[in-house]
């Protein structure tokens, strides 16, 4: 009896692997249809910088003020068009306009004291010579001269001063431009007593913009000054602008531990599309290789599947000794290549065996399809 429920587990086995292997060979692909493959092709190369900016203009000029007061009249508003030296604000005068008046009567009160002070010393020096005095008040007269004729500056430039303050209630721009920003109301009172508050913001300019980009440390070495810059804004995002990279600034910022530098592209806004403050997303050309030998950058990644069925891809490789795999028999077979320049998507070619029309394995379909399900399964 024992002998005979072996030989039914043994038929039960066999029978099992039988099914296995025909579902199996029904379920399987072809080698040949297992693979994904990509052709190299001949054509340009391009890599950037990819970077994230601000539109601003080139010259932009905050308008102070030097004097405090209350805003009494406004000229200008956003957007104006204005010229070097238009009137743009003036300040209540009154209160400089009475410092004023007080200096100038101390201007006199200061010419009355010096002419006084003359008329003694010229008495003294007079009997001084018919030796009614002693030349001890001769001296004393004229050190009153010269102090009468010190407080007599003084006043001067105190009312110097007190002019030039009144002349600043008046303000008006310094450069020819476009106002962008106004900070300031009829009525508000502007106090500079510690820092020269902003009342209008000018930019010189419109039609010459830049971006200030911040580009990482690891790409800031292909930057050169004069290298092509595309961009889009999130206005026109169908529309492809152009500029040029100005000047790559020393000065670094760090930021959690990441340094980055600022970059300066020059940007020509002829039609004023573009905006002051817009987010512009730069694409800096550092490198071209016409008429290429391209690679996908995926088959640089391909591996073939070990003996477990699970694939054994790995990170690609900075090196330039990399390989690829082809079909032969309908099995991958690794061929050596020399890597050259690349992108986010291909790769150049600067040696080995390949040429333009042949194919490289990207995929294996059927390890992918594996990934999948196990992904499946987890969720």
């Amino acid at each position: 009896m024992k002998l005979l429920k072996y030989k039914w587990v043994v038929l039960a086995l066999v029978l099992a692997g039988t099914g296995y292997g025909y579902w199996h060979s029904k379920a399987a692909k072809p080698v040949a249809e297992r693979y994904k493959l990509a052709t190299i092709v001949r054509g340009d190369l391009v890599r950037n910088v990819s970077a994230n900016g601000t539109l601003n203009p080139v010259v932009l000029v905050n308008v102070g003020t030097q004097v405090s007061g209350a805003v009494r009249k406004i000229y200008v508003d956003y957007n104006q068009q204005v010229k070097a030296g238009q009137i743009l604000l003036e300040l209540d005068p009154s209160l400089l306009q009475a410092q004023i008046a007080q200096s100038s009567a101390n201007l006199v009160r200061a010419q009355a004291a010096l002419k006084l002070a003359q008329t003694i010393a010229q008495r003294q020096r007079s009997l001084f010579k018919q030796d009614y005095v002693a030349r001890q008040d001769v001296d004393q007269a004229e050190d009153g001269v010269a102090g009468a004729r010190a407080q007599l500056a003084v006043a001067q430039a105190q009312l110097a001063r007190d002019k030039t303050n009144l002349s600043y209630t008046v303000i008006r721009s310094p450069v020819s431009g476009t106002v962008i920003d106004r900070s300031v109301d009829v009525g508000q009172t502007v106090a500079a007593s510690f820092q020269t508050p902003t009342l209008f913001k000018i930019g010189q300019d419109l039609s010459k913009m830049q971006i200030d980009t911040t580009v990482a440390e690891a790409d800031v070495g292909g930057v050169k000054v004069g290298q092509a810059a595309r961009f889009t804004v999130d206005a026109f995002p169908e529309r492809d602008f152009v500029g040029k990279v100005r000047q790559i600034r020393l000065n670094p910022t760090s930021q959690q531990n990441v340094v980055t530098y600022d970059v300066v592209v020059a940007v020509d806004n002829p039609d004023l599309k573009l905006l002051p403050g817009m987010t512009a997303y730069v694409n800096i050309e550092i490198d071209r290789r016409k008429d290429a030998l391209l690679v996908p950058n995926a088959a640089l990644r391909f591996k073939p599947a070990t003996d477990d069925g699970k694939s054994a891809d790995k990170p690609a490789r900075r090196a330039r000794g990399a390989s690829v795999y082809v079909l032969q028999a309908d099995q991958p077979v690794q061929v050596k290549i020399k890597a050259g320049l690349t992108d986010s998507k291909q790769t150049e070619l600067l040696g080995g065996e390949l040429k333009a029309g042949d194919k490289v394995i990207v995929e294996d379909k059927q390890v992918d399809k594996n990934k999948a399900k196990q992904s499946s399964r987890l969720f």
